[in-house]
């Protein structure tokens, strides 16, 4: 099974039409997977913490962690109670040790953060697919993220859907609202800086250079424009090293939000003999 990263943008994703990304993503199914998973394991750059932790639940609850942003009603109303998968979260924790890093902890009591559950509730609308989330530090960097990917590697093969969430380009500082979003970014409204950092990542991940991707800061123009934090940027990491050294990547997905949130999304296949 391949290992897959979704700039999931906007929470609205979830309800508006007009957003592209939201074709992409309900066609998932029938586009993009070849085999149902056992099970879902979600790396959200809206779950960080100073170490790694895994939720291990029985009923995934739906986090609304929207921010104070005025959303629509009806985007609170929405819920995604996928079936808790401890199994996983304990294979999760297996495979990390065995890889030399620290072990993680548990959360019994988290659900799905928004980072899992937009994505999701359009990617496979049942709800039936027992679903764990590992949170990433974003004080470490791109390197031990992309090493946090490569302990995870036998979990594609044990039917695990390894799914890095967060966003190409994420600065929200610099978003002019003043565009309109049904705009894509199309007519020359991408922002210069947005659109480099964008074209040089789709370049070297097509190209295999992760090395460089690991290294973005040093190596990527625009790099702290698109990333004030890494929040959003290192669950890419994770995808790509969970794929291996010689993995193939694909971009899968390319529009714009406001000019300058890039919903650019990867599968990444592992190289097999």
């Amino acid at each position: 099974m391949d290992t897959f990263f979704i700039s999931h943008g906007s929470p609205l994703l979830a309800i508006d039409d007009t957003i592209p990304a939201r074709r992409f993503l309900k066609s998932w199914r029938h586009k993009i997977w070849t085999q149902r998973p056992k099970a879902i394991l979600v790396v959200s750059a809206h779950w960080d913490t100073d170490e790694p932790l895994v939720n291990v639940v029985q009923h995934n609850n739906t986090i609304y962690d929207l921010g104070s942003y005025d959303y629509p009603k009806s985007l609170y109303q929405l819920e995604y109670p996928a079936p808790g998968a401890p199994e996983l979260a304990k294979r999760v924790k297996e495979l990390r040790v065995k890889s030399g890093f620290k072990n993680v902890g548990e959360d019994r009591n988290r659900g799905l953060d928004h980072g899992a559950w937009v994505p999701l509730i359009l990617m496979h609308p049942e709800a039936d697919i027992p679903v764990c989330q590992l949170s990433i530090q974003s004080n470490e960097d791109a390197t031990y993220h992309y090493n946090m990917g490569k302990a995870l590697a036998p979990l594609p093969d044990e039917g695990v859907l390894i799914l890095g969430s967060g966003s190409v380009t994420h600065n929200l500082s610099n978003v002019p609202h003043n565009i309109p979003r049904k705009n894509n970014g199309r007519d020359g409204a991408v922002a210069p800086w947005a659109l480099g950092f964008d074209s040089w990542l789709k370049d070297a991940l097509l190209d295999g250079r992760y090395e460089d991707v690991n290294h973005y800061e040093e190596n990527a123009p625009y790099a702290k424009m698109a990333h004030p934090c890494p929040d959003h940027f290192y669950p890419l990491h994770v995808a790509m090293g969970a794929a291996g050294e010689n993995a193939t990547a694909k971009l899968i997905h390319q529009s714009w939000t406001y000019g300058t949130l890039s919903y650019a999304s990867y599968q990444f296949t592992p190289s097999r003999p």
